[in-house]
């Protein structure tokens, strides 16, 4: 999945989150995947590999692992987002998006694990990390090898 389509999904996961209220539901398509490419953005845009690092410095590991694998996504909760985004981050993706940030976080609680769960089987997680090589490597740091 190319990142294009990776985003469209996220934004379409969030506007049909029940979490993102009445506001995720109306929101224009092409703002939400610019404000999610800002969100978890390198110098290219969305950067999945970036996300991914963050999970893993983070207390959210087991979660990463859930949604890199085939099994079902485990869920992220407010407070978890806030940590692996920064409260300044999560503050501009609900202002560039013109909504609360009880909202933003809901949404994005849906979005992100679709997003990396995707990412993951399709190809695009093994292109961003430097192919086969950076995967094992990455793949190393996550199960503690």
């Amino acid at each position: 999945m190319d990142v294009g389509s990776l985003l469209k999904l996220g934004a379409s996961a969030f506007m049909n989150s029940d979490q993102s209220g009445e506001a995720g539901s109306h929101l224009n398509p092409d703002v939400l995947m610019s404000a999610l490419s800002n969100l978890v953005g390198g110098e290219e845009g969305f950067d999945i590999s970036r996300l991914i690092g963050s999970l893993q410095g983070s207390d959210l590991l087991g979660m990463a692992q859930s949604w890199l694998s085939d099994g079902d996504n485990q869920s992220i909760d407010a407070n978890q987002l806030m940590n692996l985004f920064g409260s300044d981050k999560i503050s501009a993706f609900a202002s560039q998006l013109g909504m609360s940030e009880s909202e933003a976080v809901g949404g994005l609680s849906d979005a992100i694990p679709q997003m990396v769960d995707n990412a993951s089987s399709g190809g695009l997680l093994l292109d961003s990390v430097g192919g086969i090589e950076g995967a094992m490597g990455l793949a190393g740091k996550f199960f503690g090898k």
